[in-house]
């Protein structure tokens, strides 16, 4: 189970930002910025893992929010799931068959503004060697200047569902849900 985008996530003060004249770089704070993902697991329970500390930017037009991007990445051995024997079963040919170093990347094709603070993201996620466009219904929860780090700093929620099988690791579906469910909080701040 995994989460794209991840990611994907940030689409970075595309929403509601002074204009400006060139479109502005940020990088994501990756001590701020993460993935969750559940599943059901057999009716009984749900199950939740993470991606942390993941890499990404973003490049904000603030004239034309809909022209910005976003690209994240982060190395499957990332992912948390809260049980050792768990992350080998995943890490193994039932799902991904991976050594771990393999990427899961996001990168936004289209944003369709949909609100002062609101917007939809596409793009294209790619987990386990397959390539499938996601929508992330994006939120920016504040843009400003970090009162710690003093410099223009936003933040981001989005959600996201996806079929695992899409992406080949859907082993033991529909018992466990092939259905996963991605909650990404992240943070980035203007790049130098």
């Amino acid at each position: 189970m995994k989460s794209n985008v991840v990611a994907g996530l940030v689409a970075l003060g595309l929403f509601a930002a002074p204009a400006l004249a060139a479109p502005e770089a940020y990088v994501l704070d990756a001590s701020h910025s993460q993935v969750v993902f559940s599943y059901n697991h057999l009716g009984y329970s749900t199950t939740y893992g993470m991606f942390s500390g993941f890499e990404g930017d973003v490049t904000f037009d603030s004239e034309d929010p809909a022209a910005s991007s976003v690209n994240v990445s982060m190395p499957l051995s990332s992912m948390i799931t809260g049980w050792e024997e768990r992350f080998g079963h995943f890490m193994s040919p039932d799902f991904f068959g991976a050594k771990g170093d393999e990427l899961v990347t996001f990168s936004s094709t289209s944003i369709e503004v949909t609100g002062e603070n609101t917007a939809l993201i596409t793009g294209d996620l790619t987990l386990n060697g397959v390539t499938k466009a996601v929508v992330l219904n994006a939120k920016l929860n504040q843009a400003g200047t970090h009162p710690m780090a003093q410099k223009p700093w936003a933040g981001f929620d989005a959600t996201a569902t996806i079929l695992r099988s899409d992406f080949n690791v859907g082993a033991f579906a529909p018992y466990v849900s092939d259905e996963v469910a991605l909650q990404i909080s992240i943070e980035a701040m203007k790049a130098e």
